[in-house]
This record gives structure tokens, C-alpha cells and sequence, in this order.
């Protein structure tokens, strides 16, 4: 069986979703402005299986404090509640029919260091996934060269590719971060 050629362009797609992860893992973030991908983690006991929020009502921001949950079918508003109050974001439901509000309270400056220290550890797991799309990308150059399929001059050549790409995205990564820490830290 030959080995498949090389494909920089896949190895920058696999870097491309562990950043489009770390974007997606730091919006739910709590900051001190009401964002609804906060509520996107929060899975509700709906029908008998784990639903996503979004598959079970609608979430708008009324006011920047404020997020309004319309919960679609009025049987399943006390587990929308149920799943709010057990989620770890300190967020307490104030029911009215079909419809939740959510209050964000202020964030003191401990809670946002410890945000912070939360949005680095996120950051910290998308560089190692990035490496470990590099370390891939260079296992896969050196069985080329292993199988006589690339030259030697070919190899470094592409090797030093994923490596750039590598760079690349580690550095859209500490932008992503350096932006959100910015925004935590915002008062």
C-alpha cells in the first residue's frame, strides 16, 4: 500500500479547527456582558435525552445584563430552570410563563482572574492540539522520505511549511486569547 502524498493544506484545516475550538470553548465564557453562547454548554434533561439549550427555546439579549430564554414548549421550562441552576455559571432563573430571565451579575476581581485562568487553560489545550497536528504532519514527511517517496531537500522543505503554519497558528491563537483576556478584565 503507498503512502498518501502530503497535503499542507489539510494539516493547515485540522490547525484551523483546534483555533475555531478555542473560539467557540472562550465564548462561553462568562464575561460581564450577556452573551447567549454562555448558555451553550448547558445541556436540559428534555424528552427523555440531553438537548442543547438552543434545541429547546430561543436566547436573545434584551439588555446588556440581561439574557431572555422563550422556552418553545411551556412543559419544559422547569428543566430549562433545573439545567441553569445545576450549571457551574452562578446564574440564577427568574421565571415568568414561557419566558426565563437571566440577570449577569457584575464580576468582582477575583472571579475575573479566575476566568482568565480558565480562558489560558482552553488556550493552552488548542497549542497542544496545534503541535500535535505538526507532529502528525512531520511523522507522516519522514515516512515519505523513509519510503524513498520525497527526497531529502523535499522533506526539509515541507517540514519547514508546517512548521510556518505551525507559528501561524499558535500566534492566532494567543490573539484570540490576548483579546478575550482583555474583555474579561474589562470593567
Amino acid at each position: 500500500m503507498a503512502t498518501p502524498e502530503f497535503d499542507l493544506n489539510d494539516i493547515k484545516r485540522r490547525m484551523q479547527g483546534a483555533v475555531a475550538a478555542l473560539s467557540k470553548d472562550l465564548g462561553s465564557l462568562r464575561t460581564g456582558r450577556a452573551t447567549p453562547s454562555i448558555l451553550d454548554p448547558i445541556q436540559v434533561d428534555a424528552y427523555g435525552s440531553a438537548m442543547p439549550m438552543a434545541q429547546v427555546a430561543t436566547v436573545s439579549v434584551p439588555e446588556p445584563r440581561l439574557l431572555s430564554i422563550s422556552v418553545w414548549d411551556r412543559s419544559m421550562v422547569t428543566a430549562v430552570e433545573k439545567a441553569i441552576r445545576e450549571s457551574d455559571l452562578g446564574l440564577n432563573p427568574q421565571t415568568e410563563g414561557q419566558t426565563i430571565r437571566l440577570r449577569i451579575p457584575e464580576m468582582n476581581e477575583q472571579r475575573r482572574k479566575e476566568m482568565v485562568k480558565v480562558a489560558h487553560k482552553y488556550t493552552e489545550e488548542a497549542r497542544v492540539a496545534v503541535r500535535h497536528v505538526r507532529r502528525d504532519g512531520l511523522d507522516h514527511l519522514k515516512k515519505l522520505l523513509k519510503d524513498s517517496a520525497i527526497s531529502e531537500d523535499d522533506e526539509k522543505r515541507q517540514a519547514a511549511d508546517v512548521q510556518k503554519a505551525t507559528d501561524q497558528f499558535i500566534a492566532d491563537i494567543d490573539g484570540v486569547l490576548a483579546s478575550k483576556e482583555k474583555e474579561i478584565m474589562q470593567v
